[in-house]
């Protein structure tokens, strides 16, 4: 049947009490053994903590986009993916409802990640240019993309509430980059979650291609969200975007305090 994917099946056969040990069991080594950034996309994935995105995420899984309607949508919170010593790290919104929702990886499948992706291909921060699919060899080199907010959420706008609550993830994920020098930040949105989560106190106004240093030797750096109301009336072009990440590359590679 085409619709959510299942994310998970245990035994018909087993009885409660021996799944629940089992399962507890599992969940006890799986988190030793695993490395942390795995741990934490479990611990996402799984979220249903906001009712109205849980509603909506699924809905969309449910009655599809007509273009996708042979696909199986993902319908779940979108972690981030990418290189785990990563310098450079990409924040975006949420994920697309008929893109990241479908696709299970946030930016693949929608207008904003052809954007995104051909200008990480350009600064050497991208093995191939587009993504359509969670299985179509893009590999990602110095860099590690997510978003603020991991569910599509109606109309694109997530309330304070939801925003809030996905914020420890965003925490997390970010602390776990070890590497990580830089953040760019795609939108306004994102520039006042990623600026409060640094510790940019005051926070300057934002702005393409504004850079803010934060605590620990970090930078933050602006530029507008690659949507196509940005990239089809011109407010952002190819250059403005590529330049961005050409400085955060200089960035990532300047030493401490440089």
């Amino acid at each position: 049947m085409v619709g959510v994917r299942p994310w998970r099946t245990r035994s018909a056969t087993a009885g409660a009490g021996e799944r629940r040990e089992g399962t507890a069991r599992h969940r006890t080594l799986s988190a030793v053994r695993r490395p942390p950034l795995q741990v934490l996309t479990s611990e996402i994935v799984g979220c249903r903590r906001c009712p109205r995105l849980v509603a909506w995420r699924e809905q969309v899984a449910h009655d599809r986009r007509a273009a996708f309607a042979d696909q199986e949508y993902w319908g779940r919170p979108v972690p981030g993916f990418g290189d785990p010593a990563a310098r450079i790290a990409v924040v975006g919104l949420a994920p697309a409802a008929h893109g990241g929702n479908r696709t299970g990886r946030v930016f693949t499948g929608d207008r904003s990640g052809d954007w995104l992706f051909a200008a990480l291909w350009r600064a050497g921060l991208a093995n191939q240019p587009t993504s359509v699919s969670v299985d179509d060899g893009l590999a990602l080199r110095g860099a590690y993309v997510l978003a603020a907010v991991r569910c599509a959420p109606p109309r694109n706008k997530p309330t304070p509430v939801e925003r809030d609550t996905c914020l420890p993830f965003l925490r997390r994920e970010l602390a776990l980059l070890d590497e990580l020098r830089v953040v760019v930040a795609l939108g306004q949105f994102a520039y006042q979650v990623v600026a409060d989560e640094v510790g940019v106190r005051p926070r300057p106004r934002f702005g393409h291609g504004v850079e803010v240093p934060a605590p620990g030797g970090r930078t933050v750096v602006c530029s507008y969200h690659p949507s196509q109301q940005n990239t089809f009336t011109g407010r952002l072009t190819e250059p403005m975007f590529d330049a961005v990440f050409t400085r955060a590359c200089t960035l990532a590679d300047a030493p401490p305090g440089g």
